[in-house]
Order: structure tokens, then sequence, then C-alpha cells
């Protein structure tokens, strides 16, 4: 009799807490230590409750970040170009572009001409 190796699927083995991918819970904690500044500040005013709840926004916002991706959808032209990437590779796309001046370069095929 022969054995052999059974597949395994290995997807989500990389998780913590099921929910959290590596990446998912630095961009979650990136969120929430931005969010923190904000519940300092509305600490020392009196409206620490505000301040919670802006932190988990906030820490609510970077794991959207880093888990979703842009649905592929011929409704709006960002979802036709972009459809199925990360939204966190969208966003560092986007800070480069607009760090590099708005630059686009495009390559265009020269036309054949004859010469006589």
């Amino acid at each position: 009799m022969r054995t052999y190796e059974i597949p395994r699927n290995y997807k989500g083995e990389g998780r913590i807490l099921y929910i959290f991918s590596t990446k998912a819970l630095i961009y979650t904690c990136a969120g929430a230590g931005i969010g923190l500044i904000f519940y300092f500040i509305f600490n020392m005013i009196g409206l620490s409750m505000i301040g919670l709840i802006i932190t988990l926004i906030f820490g609510l916002i970077g794991f959207i970040i880093g888990t979703l991706k842009i649905p592929e959808s011929t409704a709006f032209e960002i979802t036709k170009k972009t459809g199925g990437e990360n939204i966190d590779n969208v966003i560092l796309r986007w800070i480069k572009f607009k760090k590099e001046g708005n630059k686009v370069y495009v390559y265009k095929v020269e036309e054949e001409t004859k010469d006589e």
C-alpha cells in the first residue's frame, strides 16, 4: 500500500485571533495609535468617552485598509482600474503618485513610416 500527502488548505493559518492577519493587525494598531492621540486630547478636556470612540473608529479604519480589497465593478472608474487589489496598495501608489508631482508616463508606439 502506497502513502501520499493530502494537500492542506494553508489559507488563514497566518491569522491571529482568526480575523487578524499580520498585516491587518499592524494596520489596526497603527490606526488605534493615531486614535490614541485624539483620546489623550479629549481626555484632557474631560470627554474621554468621545476619545475612546474615535480611537475605536481609527482602529476599525486601519483594519479595513489592511484587510479588504477594492471590489471589481464597472460602475465606477476607480473600481475598473483597481478592482481586486488591496486597499493599502492603492493608497501607497496614490501617495507615491502625488509625491512625484502627478507625472504619468505613457508608452506610445510609433507609427511605421515608409522610406522613399
